[in-house]
């Protein structure tokens, strides 16, 4: 299940007891509606074991410039609350679920 991350929520979710991982995405967006079915593919397949969420830019610019994120979409991989690993660009189904791995290790 894909949570929303905004400006009010965000530390909750990167202290909390599981991996993070945060698409930073926005509307009108081409690539971000690309890769929206596999994040919530691999957002179910991996419920329970890393929290996955949806930031809108848009919505929540403070988040995005935190990380100095220039271009959309990103996305954030975090480990007891500290950024490891970061995705700029749409990717395939496998990319992601290498990085997810990599988060589980």
């Amino acid at each position: 299940m894909e949570v929303t991350i905004t400006t009010e929520n965000f530390e909750s979710y990167l202290k909390g007891d599981l991996p993070l991982v945060v698409d930073l995405w926005a509307t009108w967006c081409g690539p971000c509606k690309a890769i929206a079915p596999v994040i919530s593919e691999l957002a179910e397949q991996y419920d329970g074991k890393i929290v996955v969420g949806k930031c809108d830019v848009e919505e929540n610019d403070d988040i995005a410039i935190e990380f100095g994120v220039r271009n959309i979409p990103t996305i954030l991989f975090f480990k007891e609350g500290k950024l490891v690993d970061k995705m700029v660009g749409a990717a395939g189904k496998a990319k992601f679920q290498e990085k997810f791995e990599a988060l589980l290790a």
